[in-house]
């Protein structure tokens, strides 16, 4: 069976009933370059065990299959169940495990089902799941890579630059943990049913260290955020509203100072490098140190 035919896929779903969910965001690709293409780029081969998340009928999940020493796909829907079964089934390395990624304990699922393998993350995420589901990912440090087809809006998002549109928060916090890379677009007709927005396939390659040196993690992205509550305004603005009672203003504009950034710079153009520096130093500030 040719999973993305378009044709033989909806006597398949025919066959078992099933019908798209709008509030889970399914939507299957029908170009079969596209899931051999993303297998390709995550790296994956019999070295690997590879968490799919969302398989759908298993597209994707065949052709890491067949690269992978295993592969491990979680599927919340379970009307999809009966459908893996008989799609999966010539793959015996591919196992589905049902149920909602971001409730299940990733730490004993890597561990129970990837046993000397290598873990990566390889998958045509649900849209409406992407942000938290990355941000759990990337946070647990257990995947050497994550490779995702995700909105281009939120490719974007992932891969920016400072002092451009799409540069924020997400961006810093993806950027903390991996090098980030989009590898190429897929246009809505790609897919059964069709999206509304072009998609696009993005590689992270896990960092083993953080990319900057932080004596507060927490601290860090309390200070991004910050930064980005009050987009396009000050950043000492949106500093004061997040440390007030902790620091004055006048100490947040010092450590601006000490930072070599003036108090008029807003957070949208500062690099990720920036952010370590201003936090360590609200740090300091924080903890009862005034040197630098």
């Amino acid at each position: 069976m040719e999973l993305c035919n378009e044709r033989q896929l909806r006597a398949l779903l025919a066959r078992y009933g099933f019908h798209f969910s709008k509030s889970m965001g399914q939507n299957f690709l029908i170009d079969p370059e596209i899931p051999r293409k993303i297998a390709a780029t995550s790296g994956a081969d019999r070295s690997c065990g590879v968490l799919e998340i969302g398989p759908g009928i298993g597209s994707l999940t065949v052709h890491l299959a067949r690269w992978a020493g295993k592969v491990v796909s979680v599927e919340l829907d379970k009307s999809l169940l009966p459908i893996l079964k008989e799609t999966l089934a010539p793959y015996p390395n591919a196992e589905v495990v049902p149920g909602d990624i971001m409730k299940l304990e990733l730490e004993a699922l890597v561990r129970e089902r990837f046993d000397g393998l290598t873990p990566l993350v390889c998958a045509n995420l649900p849209y409406n799941i992407t942000t938290p589901v990355l941000t759990r990912l990337l946070e647990s440090g257990l995947f050497r890579s994550v490779t995702v087809l995700v909105q281009r809006e939120v490719a974007r998002r992932i891969c920016a630059r400072p002092g451009t549109g799409d540069y924020g928060a997400f961006t810093l916090l993806c950027q903390y943990y991996a090098d980030c890379s989009t590898v190429l677009e897929v246009p809505p007709e790609s897919f059964l049913p069709a999206p509304k927005v072009t998609s696009a396939v993005v590689h992270m390659e896990v960092l083993p260290e953080p990319s900057v040196l932080v004596s507060d993690q927490g601290l860090l992205f309390r200070t991004v955020r910050a930064s980005f509550a009050q987009r396009r305004k000050k950043l000492l603005n949106g500093l004061t509203s997040a440390f007030q009672g902790e620091l004055s203003r006048e100490e947040l504009a010092e450590a601006l100072a000490d930072c070599g950034f003036s108090d008029s710079v807003r957070g949208e153009t500062l690099s990720l490098a920036e952010f370590a520096r201003l936090s360590n130093r609200l740090g300091e500030l924080l903890n009862g140190s005034h040197s630098i």
